[in-house]
Order: structure tokens, then sequence, then C-alpha cells
């Protein structure tokens, strides 16, 4: 498995987590003070300049409004096409 901080998996991360929001109508900074974090902060996770972990990963789910077993299910089904 590769190491890449862009891996496929890794990138149709960025990609979904992006769409989820913007399919909610949220800007980073509503997404943010959901996550009481800054605005950089889900900036750097969609850029991937920052990584998740398991339960940042749950958070974030929960403030787009997503079911985390969902969201892993979408970004697992880009990482394939």
């Amino acid at each position: 498995m590769p190491r890449s901080l862009r891996s496929l998996l890794h990138l149709s991360m960025m990609t979904v987590l992006r769409q989820e929001r913007t399919r909610r109508n949220l800007t980073q900074t509503d997404l943010a003070g959901r996550l009481h974090r800054a605005q950089s902060y889900v900036a750097k996770v969609e850029t991937g300049e920052r990584r998740l972990d398991v339960v940042e990963f749950v958070e974030y789910a929960r403030a787009i409004g997503v079911e985390p077993a969902r969201l892993l299910a979408l970004i697992l089904e880009g990482e394939h096409g």
C-alpha cells in the first residue's frame, strides 16, 4: 500500500469531504464553527495538508451531517473511480 500523503484513498477522502460539505451548503467557516476549530483547519483537511485521525473523522462527518459509515463508504467508492 502506498505511503504517499496523496494516495488515491487520501485524494478520494479530500474530494468527498469537500463535496459533502458543499452539497449541504456549508462554507468552511460554517463547518469550522460546528467543529469549534478555525477555518484554516477545514481548509488544511480539504487540501491534504492535515490528516484526520479516526475520532476527528467521526466528528467531521457528524458536523457535516453525514453518518460516518456512509461517509467512509463514499470515500472508498471514490478511490476506485
